[in-house]
């Protein structure tokens, strides 16, 4: 893993201006911030800084405003949940360069917090254009990023201001970046990976990518489907992309060329329509009913991935094996995900996890809180699965 700075690389920072980016792109309701996660997985960070003398100047974004101020993307908006996670008072700028911002800084003492509004509101900071990012440095002495889930964006705000100063990973930044570094970096062998969701078209680079890197990968979800199809299996009306079968054919070549066994369904439960309770039956994969669909993986199946998660030393999931948002399709993706939480707890298997699906369901499973960690970063874990490089994380390495 490149090196990069930590909060335990700074030097004295009271009564410096340490700019820091986070992510408090949360979901709003009715007025009200209906999941405060973001907002407590940089807390750490925020009340670290705070409590080391530190003027705390918080950088984030919140919607896609394209350039423009638009009063139901503004940052007040989640002020009081910001003021709620970090127990105590919170300033607030009515911009994040300018005039506004500066009398802002201007008037905090040492150990203040205060949120700059929505980096978005200005077309300089998606464009990571030299004059705005020189307009942001101004305001601090220090940048820390915490928001890898933005840091496969070059913004401004997420790259540009590490190339005018000094640059540093705050803690979540930092737990997640050795998080990843044990899952598919420099991982304890044998590595098993789980894929699911609906489409192979979305994971194409994923799947490409992985089978170089772990020992096995198992498929569920819709996407199996697609594979099973390539294997010339009748999948009946499940859901599947029969165009990508070339693809298909194509990741399970790569596969046995890289030593790396692709794990698809022996059987799956099917239903004759969509939606919670249908009447369902667990077929052989071979035995799929034409006017059937499969929704999950069979009992057969979740034994022989258990076997695998059990055999495993690192697990690396992302996306469910069946519907489990409607019961009864949710039993694979629950019996999987609880199996993989004894494993870590008994401190046999690292456990890393991501995407908004998967968070979903280990949160349904109850068992998120048990996996070695879970990734809330959403596009920017993607993208690490596939092997690309993350601007925001790249600057850091480079001002190591």
């Amino acid at each position: 893993m490149p090196a990069f700075k930590t909060l335990d690389d700074l030097p004295d920072i009271a009564g410096k201006r340490v700019l820091v980016r986070v992510d408090l792109n949360v979901p709003v309701a009715n007025g009200k911030v209906t999941d405060a996660t973001r907002i407590e997985r940089v807390a750490p960070t925020i009340l670290e800084l705070s409590g080391k003398g530190a003027k705390v100047i918080l950088l984030a974004h919140f919607g896609r405003p394209k350039g423009e101020p638009v009063a139901d993307m503004s940052l007040s908006l989640i002020m009081t949940a910001v003021n709620e996670v970090l127990g105590q008072k919170v300033l607030f700028a009515t911009d994040c360069i300018g005039p506004d911002a500066r009398q802002a800084i201007d008037g905090m003492a040492n150990g203040d917090i205060l949120l700059l509004e929505n980096t978005r509101f200005h077309k300089g900071e998606e464009k990571n254009d030299a004059a705005f990012t020189e307009a942001l440095a101004e305001n601090g002495d220090i940048y820390v990023n915490d928001a890898f889930s933005a840091a496969h964006r070059a913004h401004a705000s997420t790259e540009g201001l590490a190339h005018h100063l000094p640059a540093y990973a705050g803690r979540t930044m930092q737990e997640e970046l050795e998080a990843l570094e044990k899952g598919l970096g420099n991982p304890a062998r044998p590595v098993v990976a789980i894929v699911g969701g609906a489409k192979v078209s979305t994971k194409i680079d994923l799947l490409k990518n992985l089978v170089k890197k772990v020992d096995a990968l198992v498929i569920g979800g819709g996407m199996a489907n697609t594979f099973l199809a390539a294997k010339g299996i009748n999948v009946g009306k499940s859901l599947c992309e029969h165009d990508l079968a070339d693809t298909a054919r194509e990741i399970m070549k790569e596969a046995e060329a890289a030593n790396c066994a692709i794990v698809l369904p022996a059987d799956g439960v099917v239903a004759r329509e969509f939606k919670a309770g249908a009447a369902n039956e667990v077929v052989d994969i071979a035995s799929i009913p034409s006017d059937a669909m499969v929704l999950d993986v069979g009992p057969k199946s979740v034994a022989a991935i258990n076997d695998w998660i059990s055999k495993a030393s690192t697990l690396v999931w992302n996306g469910p094996l069946g519907a489990f948002e409607i019961a009864p399709f949710d039993k694979a993706t629950v019996a999987a995900a609880r199996h993989a939480a004894e494993e870590t707890k008994a401190g046999r298997l690292v456990s890393v996890a991501g995407g908004g699906d998967t968070v979903s369901a280990l949160n349904h499973a109850g068992v998120a809180d048990d996996f070695s960690y879970v990734s809330t970063a959403g596009g920017a874990f993607l993208e690490w699965m596939e092997g690309k490089e993350l601007p925001g994380v790249a600057v850091l390495s480079k001002a190591a």
